[in-house]
């Protein structure tokens, strides 16, 4: 018997969902892979080996269903970032993804609309989107900088239901300091979320937005572990705010969302967060090694304090990604034009990458 394929256009999927393109980063088994920026470094092994300790002993009671509260793992969660945070206030769900759309779930949805400043963080439209709300772009400088006094000019005009603040930012690696997210959380009316999935790769002397938390029961300030804990295949992101917010959020998750062997996973990994943490520093060196070598090249690295840097000066970005490609390199052309995107491995990786980008005569 024959079989029949539809094309998606046949199909009567919803109207506000036609024309609109998946997420989908290129994978590839390139050896060196430096384009969705992962933490390329592997779980220590005394790390891994507590992981699989805590997930066989979930095994063993597997047929029943998970704690639907995930209780212990938000109090690791609390534990973990501190600033007087309780279990109450905190929220985690499969990537912060799953998070973010928990969030617009709740806030968003047919007939409202959510806001960030272009360029940003490509699921933000898409999660908008998929949820039924109506996605604005706002803009940032000619360095992708935001004002607090641009910034909650634009967010005042849209009026949106929520914001979505990238600090540091995706893909630029662009600071956001606190006093523009103050200004945008006076501004708006609805909720401002504070994606904060680098965070960690930032200067330590620098606040996080946690600490504007207290008396702003419309902040929300998410985080992941894919990216400083390395936990990218375990796919584990949480979020902080006012006890009222995760209640809303309770409102719209999947029973049982969270499964006992990724809250086991995912608690263990936090009982060894310094050491977990200690790659942080590695990778630092790499991102600055990066930014200085491709100057040194002829092209225009930003400030970043994330772990990847977005450099400028391309010529032609495509013919540069296909001739890293060739040899062997798989970094990301996020469609700015004459910039490219790449994540600060390991030692070995960065030396990869950078030799690879001297062989090839593309600075403009």
């Amino acid at each position: 018997m024959g079989r029949v394929s539809a094309r998606l256009e046949d199909l009567p999927i919803r109207d506000d969902l036609r024309g609109m393109t998946q997420y989908g980063a290129p994978q590839a088994p390139l050896p060196v892979a430096l384009n969705v920026n992962e933490n390329t470094h592997p779980v220590p092994q005394e790390v891994a080996d507590d992981i699989l300790d805590a997930v066989a002993l979930a095994l063993r009671d597997v047929n029943r269903y998970p704690d639907r509260e995930f209780t212990s793992l938000r109090e690791a969660f609390a534990d973990y970032l501190g600033h007087g945070l309780t279990r109450d206030q905190i929220w985690a769900g499969n990537g912060s993804n799953e998070v973010l759309q928990h969030v617009l779930q709740a806030f968003g949805g047919p007939g409202r609309t959510a806001f960030g400043f272009a360029p940003t963080y490509s699921m933000y439209p898409l999660l908008t989107r998929g949820t039924g709300a109506a996605w604005i772009g706002g803009t940032r400088g000619h360095d992708f900088t935001t004002t607090p006094d641009d910034a909650a000019s634009q967010v005042a005009d849209a009026a949106p239901d929520v914001v979505f603040l990238c600090a540091p930012n995706n893909p630029t690696g662009t600071p956001m300091r606190l006093d523009v997210i103050e200004a945008v959380y006076d501004a708006a009316p609805g909720i401002v979320i504070v994606d904060e999935a680098y965070v960690e790769f930032a200067p330590r002397d620098e606040r996080s937005a946690l600490t504007l938390l207290p008396g702003r029961e419309r902040l929300i300030v998410s985080r992941t572990m894919s990216k400083a804990f390395a936990f990218a295949g375990a796919r584990v992101g949480y979020l902080a705010a006012d006890p009222g917010v995760i209640d809303a959020l309770r409102l719209v998750r999947l029973p049982y969302h969270l499964s006992a062997l990724t809250q086991a996973a995912a608690t263990a990994a936090l009982g060894h967060a310094a050491t977990m943490l200690g790659m942080v520093d590695e990778i630092i060196v790499q991102r600055e090694r990066i930014s200085a070598t491709v100057a040194a090249l002829g092209y225009q690295p930003y400030e970043s304090w994330a772990n990847f840097v977005l450099f400028g000066g391309v010529a032609d970005p495509a013919a540069t990604w296909r001739a890293l490609y060739d040899r062997g390199v798989l970094i990301r052309d996020i469609g700015i034009p004459g910039h490219l995107r790449v994540t600060a491995g390991t030692e070995a990786e960065t030396t990869a990458f950078l030799d690879a980008l001297a062989s090839i005569d593309s600075a403009s």
